[in-house]
């Protein structure tokens, strides 16, 4: 007789195999891009403008520097485009009311469209670090500290696009938070510099930003060098974790955007 955990735990999986299922079915769209793109950023800062920068901090080329903020970049904007479009192209179709009135718990349903997210995030994070090695000597100090940032850092943005998706109402909605609120935060999070070349004020107000934690775990997994102290960064991701995992939750069970 099958139980209602068991019932819970199927209905998840399917989910999750729906989300995978349509990352790799549109990998045209998923994987390419973002592998394009970046290898513009390395060609153009580190190829180009990090020849006339050195080293950026001793010891480490600028190239270098920057790959791993890139990898995360990378990982951040996929993961979070991964699940707005996703769950809101779900919400207007109606597919999210049909779960919503199935024997599936608002958990199975967050998880299971976060999973999709993560999964574009790892498969991007392994392809933008497959081109960074045209670019640079890759190096990785501390391989198991990578693999948990990145995928941290893949399940926190994959709920804030979750998120941002149960708000939005129309598409242009979905794009207002990646544009004038992701955007900005990333490029100024670390990704080409870093915050001790910035006056005091600035690196005051540099470290409320919640990227540059993750973007500096990342380059202290990889180089072992970074701007914030290691435990700092993994509580901030963890933080942000739990809290948009509950939001996300509480939104569920409320209906908002869904049944208003």
């Amino acid at each position: 007789m099958e139980t209602p955990m068991n019932s819970q735990f199927i209905s998840m999986l399917t989910l999750v195999t729906k989300e995978v299922k349509r990352v790799l079915r549109i990998w045209v769209q998923t994987l390419i891009p973002p592998a394009i793109t970046m290898s513009l950023y390395f060609l153009i800062f580190g190829t180009l403008i990090g020849k006339r920068i050195g080293e950026m901090v001793p010891g480490i080329g600028y190239i270098e520097y920057i790959a791993p903020g890139l990898i995360m970049m990378s990982v951040i904007t996929n993961s979070y485009g991964n699940v707005v479009s996703s769950f809101f192209n779900a919400k207007i179709q109606g597919h999210i009311q049909e779960m919503l009135v199935a024997p599936m718990s608002e958990v199975s349903i967050v998880l299971g469209f976060v999973a999709g997210g993560m999964v574009r995030g790892l498969f991007v994070a392994s392809v933008v670090s497959l081109i960074s090695l045209f670019f640079t000597d890759l190096t990785v100090q501390h391989p198991v500290l990578t693999i948990v940032v990145i995928i941290m850092t893949a399940a926190v943005f994959s709920l804030a696009g979750l998120v941002n998706a149960i708000f939005a109402r129309t598409f242009d909605e979905i794009a207002i938070i990646p544009s004038f609120v992701l955007a900005p935060l990333t490029y100024l999070g670390g990704v080409f510099y870093t915050i001790s070349l910035l006056p005091d004020f600035w690196q005051i107000v540099s470290r409320f930003n919640p990227i540059l934690y993750m973007v500096n775990s990342m380059r202290y997994s990889m180089l072992g060098v970074s701007d914030i102290n290691i435990i700092d960064g993994l509580l901030m991701i963890t933080f942000f974790f739990f809290l948009l995992l509950g939001i996300a939750i509480l939104l569920l069970k409320k209906g908002v955007g869904i049944r208003d």
